[in-house]
């Protein structure tokens, strides 16, 4: 079978890529955010996904980028439960 689009989870990794996009872009002064950019990130990453898919991928990526904060602070700073955890 062969795989769909050029690495066969071309999705994930867009998804992936804009989540941790956004969550760098929003650690900027608020001077230097490009905030039209980041509203389409927004739009780019809602497109098509359910908003709890979407908030736990900022909370992963924030986890990734700032390894030492508490990631269930972070998971609850984007409505995640424990569940989630």
């Amino acid at each position: 079978m062969p795989k769909k689009g050029i690495t066969g989870h071309d999705d994930w990794v867009l998804t992936e890529a804009l989540a941790t996009a956004l969550v760098a872009l929003e650690q900027l002064e608020a001077k230097h955010q490009p905030c039209a950019h980041m509203d389409d990130i927004r739009k780019l990453l809602s497109s098509g996904k359910e908003p709890a898919a979407v908030s736990l991928h900022l909370a992963q990526a924030k986890c990734r980028l700032f390894p030492d904060l508490d990631p269930l602070e972070i998971y609850r700073e984007y409505g995640i439960g424990e569940e989630y955890g």
